[in-house]
């Protein structure tokens, strides 16, 4: 089982699910085999159960887990990266 994500896999992870969704058949399959990386389809699933857990505490405080007062993610500093990542979780929440 390999429990860290790369930013590089985590956008695999991300492209993989718009293209499989929730109707695919062996769809945690197909996601792992597309991340690659030693990913199994339990890690990419434990994955998504993650992220969507983090997408409803984000949509119920308006904060994501972990994010203080003083981030900067998201800010008008440049670093976007937090509001984008959050955008990508709301866009797949529901595939």
């Amino acid at each position: 089982m390999s429990s860290s994500w790369t930013d590089y896999q985590n956008k695999l992870f991300e492209d993989a699910l718009a293209i499989y969704d929730k109707d695919t058949p062996d769809r945690w399959q197909n996601i792992a085999r597309a991340v690659g990386c030693g990913k199994s389809a339990e890690d990419v699933k434990r994955h998504y159960d993650e992220m969507e857990k983090d997408l409803h505490h984000i949509e119920s405080t308006g904060r994501r887990q972990g994010a203080s007062c003083s981030s900067s993610a998201g800010s008008s500093n440049g670093n976007s990266r937090g509001k984008t990542r959050d955008d990508q979780r709301m866009r797949y929440q529901l595939q």
